[in-house]
């Protein structure tokens, strides 16, 4: 299986952890495509124009922050790819259920536990197709 996921961070750093955490083959049988957004609008317009399987978004990120996003998307998407967003903090985790985030992973990322979620992640919108 191949799958697109959208790493969203203004720090470019941050989104290198992640696709290093997520890696290119997160299972024997995935394998993965990587398109990247800095900007919010860049974000968005990514969601509108290609098919994105997995959208791993940066809790942290400013001005926008990936909850925010990943509550705009959820509302106006009808069939919005799911969500992940990378938290600093565990506590923030009830902000996620309100963003309605389909799994968050803890800053700093591990690979194992980063490469399992995404992998059922994208398991389940397999799915639900």
């Amino acid at each position: 299986m191949s799958a697109t996921v959208l790493l969203y961070s203004d720090d470019p750093q941050v989104r290198e952890r992640m696709r290093l955490a997520i890696g290119t083959r997160p299972r024997q049988d995935l394998e993965i495509e990587f398109v990247e957004a800095s900007t919010y609008d860049e974000c968005v317009r990514l969601v509108d124009e290609y098919e994105i399987d997995l959208l791993v978004l940066d809790g942290e990120a400013a001005p926008a922050g990936g909850l925010g996003i990943a509550r705009q998307l959820k509302d106006e998407i009808k069939d919005c790819p799911p969500t992940c967003v990378v938290i600093a903090r565990s506590a923030d985790r009830w902000l996620a259920a309100y963003a309605k985030v389909d799994a968050t992973l803890l800053h700093p990322l591990d690979p194992v536990t980063t490469a399992g979620t995404v992998a059922e992640l994208l398991d389940a919108r397999v799915a639900a197709v």
